[in-house]
């Protein structure tokens, strides 16, 4: 099984959680901060197409960027390309923590959905 890359931003607490439990479950991983190493365009596109789920889903509307530059309105009426910019331009803006695996993108901190998908 190959090594699955965790987004996370350290100061979260949700993403403190969620690595705790990769620790304890023992779910090997490379940890990557989302706010100094930001995913790219190409990167989002990819996860965004192997979830399966809109790019609006990505957003972290809950962040105090998102709420300060007004996105609620740009993410219902901008293409999918020019969202994923968006994201690229401030990991901030991506909701978080992110599991990517081969074949899956977790999103978000679920215990029951993690566990279906890393045990």
């Amino acid at each position: 099984m190959s090594t699955k890359l965790f987004l996370q931003y350290p100061e979260c607490g949700t993403c403190r959680k969620a690595a705790k439990w990769l620790k304890q479950n023992d779910v090997s991983v490379e940890s990557r901060d989302i706010t100094t190493d930001n995913p790219t365009k190409k990167e989002l596109a990819a996860w965004i197409k192997k979830s399966g789920l809109p790019v609006a889903a990505f957003f972290n509307t809950s962040g105090r960027i998102y709420r300060e530059e007004n996105l609620k309105d740009t993410v219902k009426s901008a293409s999918e390309s020019e969202l994923i910019d968006i994201l690229a331009s401030n990991g901030m803006l991506v909701k978080r923590p992110l599991v990517i695996g081969d074949d899956f993108v977790l999103k978000g901190f679920n215990e029951e959905e993690w566990f279906k998908k890393l045990k």
